[in-house]
């Protein structure tokens, strides 16, 4: 079993002595101004620095979930530092379960990282605080934005974005350019940035994607995938069935299926490629719902019912199978009701995105 209690001074034995090289690079970081760094670049050099000193025992367990909450980023991030000190032999894979820094001999130990050692320099713990602002917001944005697609086309402005949520044009700035990276906004050549429209063609080939690849990112994630939580999820569609449907429902039983269970897969730019379809679509059951649509409700859900039973059941190829049908079925319903929206209800603006001509 791990040890969770924390290391006394005597017990240290396992770690490395600073050499003139380690100092060099300290130095070196300390020097290269991380707040001006890449987030992903400052984490891999701090828990470079720390693991290269000796400052984090040998054997210390290090997982995305933890390196996201030291820094308080998000795991995207964590997750890309820790895989170049992977690369570089300096983390190895632990059962399965994480990695872990490498050394003769070293047992797997679990500690929080601030309790293991880790001292964040001052410029970052500063930028810490800002960071964790844009993360809370960024959700919320993005389903805005996801939302506004399929009513057109909008002008996205980035000091009424800043205004709208209290925060500054610099965290503003880096919301704006993340969904530029999911492919949710996109610049023009006065460097304004758009929102829409989805158009019909457009919704045809972000389902088409989705058909052709989300079956196979099921496969690749059902190995990781746990039957009770499956059996969760597979309940709350029945108690949907018999019971009210809010577009909050409807949107977590689509969370449950295309992004916490298709998602699980182990190749990330798969699921990178899938979560840029997915965006534009996953509000329009928020927008169907408030359109009456009840007939594609009542499919939708016994087309998910179908998958999560399958999976259930250890029954991994005929889910791929129920999945695929579910995708390629869904896009003609969709296409028309896009067609037959009409304006963007008043409830739903916000300032920050105007609608353009």
């Amino acid at each position: 079993m791990l040890s969770t209690k924390p290391i006394a001074k005597d017990e240290r034995v396992n770690r490395r002595r600073p050499s003139g090289e380690t100092r060099r690079l300290a130095r070196g970081f300390r020097d290269s101004e991380p707040e001006s760094l890449p987030l992903y670049e400052a984490i891999y050099r701090i828990l470079r620095q720390h693991i290269a000193a000796g400052a984090l025992p040998l054997g210390l367990v290090i997982g995305e979930a933890a390196v996201a909450r030291a820094f308080q980023s998000g795991r995207i991030p964590a997750g890309a530092a820790l895989r170049r000190l992977k690369q570089e032999g300096l983390l190895r894979d632990y059962g399965g379960r994480g990695l872990m820094i490498a050394g003769d001999g070293a047992k797997p130990l679990r500690l929080d990282l601030v309790e293991a050692g880790l001292t964040l320099p001052e410029s970052v713990a500063l930028n810490a605080k800002a960071r964790n602002r844009r993360i809370k917001i960024y959700p919320e944005v993005e389903h805005t934005v996801a939302y506004h697609l399929s009513y057109g086309r909008f002008l996205l402005n980035e000091s009424l974005l800043a205004e709208h949520y209290g925060v500054s044009r610099t965290v503003a700035h880096e919301i704006v350019a993340q969904l530029d990276r999911v492919g949710l906004v996109a610049q023009d050549r006065n460097r304004r940035w758009y929102v829409g429209p989805l158009t019909a063609n457009l919704m045809r080939e972000h389902f088409e994607l989705r058909w052709l690849l989300e079956p196979v990112a099921l496969d690749q994630a059902f190995p990781h995938l746990e039957r009770a939580d499956l059996q969760e999820k597979e309940a709350r569609v029945r108690n949907l069935q018999k019971g009210q449907r809010t577009p909050a429902k409807l949107e977590r039983l689509e969370r449950d299926l295309h992004i916490d269970t298709v998602l699980r897969c182990t190749n990330s730019r798969l699921s990178e490629a899938i979560r840029r379809s997915q965006l534009p679509l996953l509000a329009t059951h928020d927008i169907f719902q408030r359109h009456h649509d009840a007939a594609e409700v009542e499919t939708m859900l016994a087309e998910h019912l179908a998958v999560f039973r399958h999976l259930v059941a250890g029954a991994p190829e005929k889910a791929r199978a129920a999945l695929h049908r579910h995708l390629k079925r869904s896009v003609e319903p969709n296409v028309r009701r896009l067609g037959g929206l009409g304006p963007l209800p008043e409830s739903r603006r916000v300032p920050y995105l105007v609608a353009a001509d």
